[in-house]
């Protein structure tokens, strides 16, 4: 069995296991139990894996809570930014799950626990609420004590038998598997799992766009930041050390921006090293104090109703003001790319997911164009194929921006030929390393190749009012079937000829009966 057969089958049994615990409860409804144990096992191996040390001789399950001097504790926590006692660990809490009678309320103590184990440390912020949606009273687990208790137990001891360990060379399997989790609840969760998820073969191409050439990046941020899969991609597809100061992301909805942080720490990124911040990113930005940021990678919601021009302070925003006009209320898509403009450095890049319509639509949105157009922002527009993305079969656009263009060009590419950028699915599209590469050649090389990419230069996109559509530079290929008229001609005259032989033929056949 191959290394990607043995992914896999992992991925398989993984789901099995995730299907069997949830019952009858709709997976979408049951995801943060399953995400949250899966969490809680991760967080409680990690922090095992820290105390021992390598050391076969310390066992720290095996420790009573009364052994663990305090000089330990506050050392821990400012390591790793969290502490568990023994007893409090996933692996000691699973071993009683089936028998614990209060099985519901001790879950509920050992992760405010963990938490308030925070308190007053560096860390506080990023652990506060981590298990907020893990409620061990939901009526999703049952309507009594016991029947929640039954199936919490179930839950523990189905991420208990998923075959994960942790060590430093193999702790990435716990990132794995919850990305694989989270992009399954995703894909079954129409268009509800789409808000929140951007599917890996997406990300990739995004990270890549956004970091294309830069030997090393500040940091890296997301200001619609969802489970943080784009912000990880960037860290999957490059050296640890390409990314010097760690991982911001803004989200609005509060359990998604939980999974945001659970999915950091799953994939070994310390508390230190990331910032997510819970919040509406047009009307309460974070990190304004910590721009410029090198890279960005985006995919805000579509046309999504915002403040705009119902708030006269918005228009005195330091992120909108230089466009002099506001997006429309019912369409904040350009809110959010000037907002990633705003936080862009001077060097970096920024690409952004968008809705189609905002590159030709007048009005506001036609000014907001003028002005990046104008001002030499919008380095290229790229059309990407249908149905790509969960819940939406739109073909959607990636905007890159970028401050440091040494011309006034713009580059204009259309993704949408099957085979050549994309292969079709069962439910979705999906794009494989192949058709990324072909892409990211195009972006790089900035040539001209017909029916596919165009670099046009700044008069031209003037000229179309500021159209940035990619069919309104990107001529489509002519498939309609070339037909010689002269060979039609003369098939016609063949055809003719046989057609009177055979009323000929007719005629002589029906003369000669009637005689």
């Amino acid at each position: 069995m191959t290394g990607q057969q043995q992914v896999e089958a992992l991925h398989r049994q993984i789901w099995q296991i995730a299907n069997k615990v949830r019952g009858a409860v709709d997976g979408w409804d049951f995801k943060q139990f399953v995400l949250g144990a899966l969490f809680y096992r991760f967080i409680s191996e990690n922090f095992t894996n820290y105390i021992e040390g390598g050391d076969d001789g310390i066992n720290y399950p095996g420790m009573s809570d009364a052994d663990v001097p305090d000089e330990a504790k506050i050392d821990a926590i400012k390591t790793k930014g969290y502490f568990i006692y023994p007893s409090q660990l996933f692996q000691n809490v699973v071993k009683t799950a089936n028998k614990n009678d209060s099985l519901n309320t001790d879950l509920a103590e050992i992760f405010s626990a963990i938490e308030a184990s925070a308190s007053g440390y560096p860390s506080e912020q990023d652990i506060y609420g981590l298990f907020a949606d893990f409620d061990t009273t939901s009526n999703r687990l049952g309507s009594t004590v016991k029947q929640k208790n039954e199936r919490l137990a179930e839950v523990l001891k189905g991420v208990a038998g998923l075959p994960l360990k942790f060590d430093d060379n193999e702790g990435d399997l716990f990132g794995d598997a919850y990305e694989f989790l989270i992009s399954n609840y995703a894909a079954n969760a129409g268009k509800s799992g789409g808000e929140f998820f951007t599917p890996t073969h997406v990300s990739k191409l995004i990270a890549k766009l956004a970091m294309h050439k830069q030997t090393s990046v500040n940091k890296i941020y997301d200001p619609a930041a969802g489970s943080g899969s784009l912000l990880l991609q960037a860290k999957d597809e490059f050296e640890k050390h390409i990314i010097e100061d760690g991982f911001f992301g803004q989200e609005i909805n509060y359990t998604t921006y939980n999974l945001a942080r659970m999915n950091m720490f799953l994939h070994n990124i310390n508390y230190d090293k990331f910032n997510i911040q819970h919040g509406n990113t047009l009307m309460e930005p974070h990190f304004g104090d910590d721009k410029p940021f090198d890279a960005i990678v985006s995919n805000p919601p579509y046309s999504v109703n915002w403040k705009g021009s119902d708030d006269p302070t918005l228009i005195n925003d330091e992120r909108f003001a230089p466009a002099g006009v506001l997006a429309p209320k019912s369409k904040a898509d350009f809110a959010f790319v000037l907002h990633a403009l705003h936080y862009l450095s001077a060097k970096g890049r920024a690409a952004i997911v968008c809705f189609p319509g905002i590159f030709y639509r007048g009005g506001a949105e036609q000014k907001i164009r003028k002005y990046l157009v104008d001002n030499n922002y919008v380095e290229t527009v790229i059309a990407l194929a249908p149905n790509l993305f969960f819940g939406t079969t739109i073909a959607v656009n990636i905007l890159v921006l970028a401050k440091n263009k040494t011309d006034t060009t713009v580059q204009f590419i259309d993704a949408t030929e099957e085979d050549t950028f994309f292969r079709k699915g069962t439910n979705n599209n999906f794009m494989e390393d192949r058709h990324i590469g072909r892409i990211m050649d195009l972006f790089d090389s900035k040539e001209n190749v017909p029916h596919v990419a165009e670099t046009v230069p700044y008069d031209t996109i003037v000229e179309k009012d500021y159209n940035l559509s990619v069919s309104a530079y990107v001529e489509p290929k002519d498939t309609r079937e070339v037909v010689n008229i002269k060979e039609l001609n003369a098939k016609l005259v063949t055809t003719v000829a046989k057609i009177d032989q055979l009323r000929a033929d007719i005629d002589a056949i029906v003369a000669e009966i009637e005689a």
